[in-house]
């Protein structure tokens, strides 16, 4: 088996298999909870296709997930130092937070 070892700052070896190491493309998720998991379906979107595709799907702890939304809130706001900030179009810009922590929409 072909894999990929990455080490992370406390020291755990992490293995990426090849096949998942190409990564899915999806420009769509979906999130939905119960008072145990967050689960989140990344799915793919097609023109003229009127049905997505769910390409991954991710069950999380609720704390998992909140540690989540906190790892991709830093990324974000390191990613705009760096590149400038991310336009989503027909959407007003945040000034104040860039997450909105109330509820949770995908």
């Amino acid at each position: 088996m072909d894999t990929n070892d990455h080490n992370n700052n406390n020291g755990l070896q992490l293995e990426l298999p090849q096949d998942v190491a190409q990564g899915e493309y999806a420009n769509f998720a979906i999130i939905t909870h119960s008072s145990s998991d967050f689960i989140v379906d990344f799915a793919r979107i097609l023109p003229g296709v009127p049905k997505a595709l769910v390409k991954s799907r991710v069950i999380l702890a609720p704390e998992h997930a909140k540690r989540l939304l906190h790892a991709l809130n830093d990324n974000i706001m390191r990613y705009e130092q760096e590149f400038g900030p991310i336009q989503i179009p027909n959407q007003q810009p945040r000034t104040a937070v860039p997450f909105d922590f109330g509820k949770g929409d995908a």
